[in-house]
């Protein structure tokens, strides 16, 4: 056959390919500017039917058609590392064991640790295998066939970027700054834990000696009831006195029902606190009677810039700024040339018994230049510029709240210091005018509102005695969590 003939067959199988190609084409090019007409039509719009498995309407509740996951029990403490009264450094070491707070900060971590090697491995070069078997039978354009044939072999590819001006490095960089902010991040869950703890542990302790207040104040005024019914059968009083007395018991009995429930919710977030069951009771022991009065040794001054460079949120947030930096070095390096190196090596035998196995080796170093990204490169620095400044005002924001925590509760212990000494006088002499108005009324001198009077004053002043040492300890374990660091030094 010569080549005239062989190019006369070819031209009207070619001529046919175009006909049946150029129809598809045009539908394809013209299928954008027709959305909304003819393609509507044969457009499936849900082809899974996934909109079954929601509500039908927006006020319809969705009603689960198979067994919701069962939620497990969390993970927390036996009730035996508890069974003795603890002490509030017992009790913190097994918050910290047994807070899911302090395991997910840790899982956190641990992953960003994952993520700096994943980074690294950049440096490292690819190398993959593949073993293929291949039939393949194929038809000549004369229409003639050619035998069939199976080729196998294995072979191996290895890549290696040799220059990416910084892309990796920049990576890596921000990989390792976002490690440090996440430890950085556990150290400030394991102190935000610590301060719950205290704070639940004060809490408990003060309602439990608002609890026992309560119960005195009861039965002082159980005695003015007596008192009251004594004078009455004896024609001192009216039972206006009797009724007004009774009242004055019924309040008493109800301030401590309350008290009583506020120590049940205070000791179930105390357990919660310690990763134990809501209902687990844990016995504390009690707090001094009256607590170490002391002021901070250090300036104000001295504690906020001690806050600055020892809270390790704020060094954290320093870290996320540095890792952003880092971005934008690698987002502007992926629009740059990079220099790879690719070895290729194979071996490809035959089924076919005349056909000899055969070796092929290459290797090339490629230089890639990235021409037109559609704008991608350009969208990824200004991205990366934005989340910049958006983690530099994350990092003053908290600097700022970080100042004020250490200026309130600066303040909120001082306060505290003169509340107690304040609160402990004014007791001393509710205590004794509610011991002489009681006295009074008995021997018919006074009156019975003197009586009520002396005894809710002689209530109130025990409540802000106790609520003075509440805050001194509160404030304490504030200005300790604000500073970030261990107890500040105290001075009598």
């Amino acid at each position: 056959m010569t080549s005239r003939t062989v190019s006369s067959l070819r031209r009207p199988r070619l001529l046919a390919l175009l006909r049946l190609a150029v129809p598809y084409v045009m539908l394809g090019a013209m299928g954008p500017a027709m959305a909304g007409g003819f393609f509507d039509h044969l457009r499936v719009t849900d082809p899974f039917d996934t909109e079954t498995e929601t509500s039908s309407a927006p006020e319809v509740p969705w009603q689960a058609r198979e067994p919701l996951p069962k939620v497990p029990e969390p993970r927390h403490g036996s009730g035996a590392e508890i069974s003795g009264p603890l002490s509030l450094a017992q009790i913190t070491d097994l918050a910290l064991m047994n807070n899911p707070e302090t395991r997910e900060a840790w899982a956190v971590a641990r992953a960003q640790a994952a993520e700096l090697g994943i980074a690294r491995s950049l440096y490292w070069p690819q190398l993959d295998g593949l073993a293929n078997l291949t039939h393949s039978r194929s038809l000549s354009s004369a229409g003639a066939s050619v035998p069939e044939q199976t080729r196998y072999g294995p072979s191996v590819s290895l890549a290696y970027v040799l220059f990416d001006f910084g892309a990796r490095e920049g990576e890596v960089e921000a990989a390792r700054y976002r490690l440090l902010a996440s430890n950085l991040q556990q150290n400030r869950v394991l102190q935000d834990v610590v301060l719950l703890v205290e704070q639940t542990y004060y809490q408990v302790l003060g309602v439990e000696r608002l609890v026992s207040a309560n119960e005195e104040a009861l039965k002082s005024a159980q005695a003015s009831l007596s008192a009251a019914n004594i004078r009455r059968q004896a024609g001192l009083a009216t039972i206006g006195d009797v009724y007004r007395a009774e009242t004055a018991v019924g309040q008493a009995r109800l301030t401590v029902q309350r008290a009583e429930g506020e120590l049940s919710k205070a000791r179930g977030q105390l357990a919660v606190a310690l990763g134990m069951p809501v209902s687990t009771r844990v016995n504390l022991l009690p707090w001094p009677v009256q607590p170490p009065l002391a002021r901070v040794a250090e300036s104000l001054d001295l504690i906020l810039d001690q806050a600055k460079s020892m809270r390790p949120d704020l060094v954290a947030a320093e870290a996320q700024v540095r890792a952003a930096r880092a971005g934008v070095q690698t987002a502007k390096a992926a629009g740059l040339p990079t220099l790879e190196l690719a070895v290729n090596g194979g071996r490809t035998g035959f089924l076919d018994e005349e056909r000899v196995t055969s070796n092929s080796y290459s290797i090339a170093v490629n230089l890639r230049i990235p021409l037109f990204t559609g704008f991608r490169d350009t969208y990824s620095v200004r991205l990366a510029e934005a989340e910049t400044e958006q983690a530099e005002a994350a990092r003053d924001g908290l600097h700022r709240q970080s100042s004020l925590e250490v200026w309130q509760a600066y303040y909120d212990l001082n306060t505290a210091m003169t509340g107690i000494d304040t609160s402990s006088g004014v007791l001393r002499s509710a205590d004794q005018s509610s011991a002489v108005a009681l006295a009074r009324y008995r021997s018919g001198v006074g009156s019975l509102l003197d009586l009520l009077t002396a005894q809710s004053d002689e209530a109130n002043a025990q409540v802000q005695w106790i609520q003075s040492q509440f805050d001194w300890y509160t404030a304490l374990a504030r200005l300790t969590h604000a500073r970030g660091a261990l107890l500040p030094s105290l001075s009598s």
